[in-house]
C-alpha cells in the first residue's frame, strides 16, 4: 500500500537508529525492513486511527524478552515522526516499589516478594495517580521513576522521566499489562517447584492473586486498548530472558556492584512469573485488541486484529 512506503520513507532512518543502538556484536536484529513495513506501521495506523479521544492509553503486554522495548520504541517513533502525535512511553517496570519496600513486604507478607516483577510488587498509587492527572483539564508537569534493573532499583529523582505537556498517547508496556485475576480454586495447586517448596501455605500465591483481583484491575481497566505479543511457549521465554540478562551484562560491563542475574537466577527469577504469563498465554487473546503472533526466532509472525 502507498500510504504505508510513504511512512516508512519517513521513519526508516530513525527506527534502524534505535534497532541499531539495540543490537550487540553477536545480537543483530533480522528482517528489520519487514518487520517495519509489514506489521508495525500498519499498527500505527491502527492506533492513529483509534485515538480520536485523547489522551488514548495503551497496554503493551508481552512475557520475558519479547521485545516489549524494541517494539513499543518502534511504534513510538512511527506516532511521533508520521502522525506527529505527543507519545509518551513508560514500562511498567519503572514502577516497581523500591528494593527497601520489597525488603519490607518480604518481612511483612511473604520473603519471595522481595523479587521484583509480580502484581503487588510495583506502586499502583503512583501509577493511577499518573493516569488521572493526563486526564484533568489542567494538566500539571510531573516526574516518573525509572528503575535500573543491573541495582534491582530506582534511579535518583534527578534522573527520572520528566513530562512537561500532555501525551496524545501514553504507551505502558510490561510483562503482566492487561492480566487478569484466576479464580480462588486455581491457585491451590502449585505450579512449578518454587511454589511447591516455598508457598506451602499459600499466602505469596494469595497476595499475587489479590492485587490482581483489586487494584491492578483499576489500572488496567483505564487503557483504551491492549496489544499482546504472544511466544510460542514459556521455554521459549526462558531462552530470550537468558539472553536479556546477557545483553544487560554487556551493557553495565563498567559498572559496580550490579545485581546482574546469572543462569540459575533467571530460571528462578522466570518460576515467579510462570503462574501469570501461562494465564495470559491461554486468556488474553481472547480480549487483546491486537495480537502479535512471534516466532522461536524472536521475529512477528502475523497479526490478529480483533477490535
Amino acid at each position: 500500500m502507498k500510504i504505508y512506503n510513504d511512512c516508512y520513507r519517513v521513519v526508516r532512518r530513525k527506527c534502524f537508529k534505535f534497532i541499531k543502538s539495540q543490537e550487540t556484536r553477536k545480537e543483530k536484529f533480522k528482517n528489520k525492513e519487514r518487520m517495519i513495513k509489514k506489521h508495525l506501521i500498519p499498527v500505527s495506523f491502527w492506533i492513529s486511527d483509534k485515538c480520536k479521544s485523547r489522551p488514548y492509553f495503551i497496554g503493551l503486554a508481552g512475557g520475558q524478552g519479547t521485545g516489549k522495548t524494541t517494539i513499543s520504541s518502534i511504534l513510538k517513533i512511527i506516532l511521533i515522526n508520521y502522525f506527529k502525535l505527543n507519545v509518551f512511553k513508560i514500562s511498567i517496570d519503572d514502577f516497581y516499589k523500591t528494593r527497601k519496600d520489597r525488603i519490607n513486604l518480604s518481612k511483612r507478607i511473604h520473603p519471595m516478594l522481595i523479587t521484583r516483577g509480580v502484581p503487588g510488587t510495583h506502586d499502583i498509587k503512583m501509577m493511577l495517580d499518573f493516569f488521572i492527572n493526563v486526564k484533568k483539564k489542567k494538566f500539571k508537569k510531573m516526574k516518573l521513576p525509572l528503575f535500573d534493573k543491573s541495582i534491582d532499583d530506582r534511579l535518583p529523582k534527578k534522573k527520572w522521566y520528566e513530562i512537561k505537556k500532555r501525551p496524545d498517547v501514553i504507551i505502558l508496556e510490561g510483562w503482566c499489562v492487561g492480566a487478569k485475576a484466576q479464580k480462588n480454586r486455581e491457585i491451590k495447586k502449585p505450579i512449578n517447584s518454587m511454589e511447591k517448596t516455598m508457598d506451602k501455605r499459600l499466602k505469596w500465591r494469595k497476595f499475587v492473586n489479590h492485587n490482581l483481583q483489586t487494584s491492578y484491575k483499576k489500572l488496567f481497566n483505564q487503557l483504551d486498548s491492549l496489544l499482546y505479543l504472544k511466544a510460542s511457549s514459556f521455554n521459549q521465554l526462558r531462552k530470550w530472558r537468558l539472553k536479556q540478562e546477557k545483553k544487560l551484562k554487556i551493557q553495565t560491563k563498567n559498572k559496580k556492584n550490579l545485581k546482574i542475574m546469572d543462569k540459575k537466577d533467571v530460571m528462578n527469577f522466570m518460576q515467579t512469573y510462570q503462574r501469570i504469563t501461562e494465564n495470559m498465554f491461554k486468556n488474553v487473546p481472547k480480549y487483546a485488541s491486537i495480537i502479535m503472533n512471534l516466532n522461536s526466532s524472536h521475529q512477528i509472525k502475523s497479526v490478529i486484529y480483533k477490535k
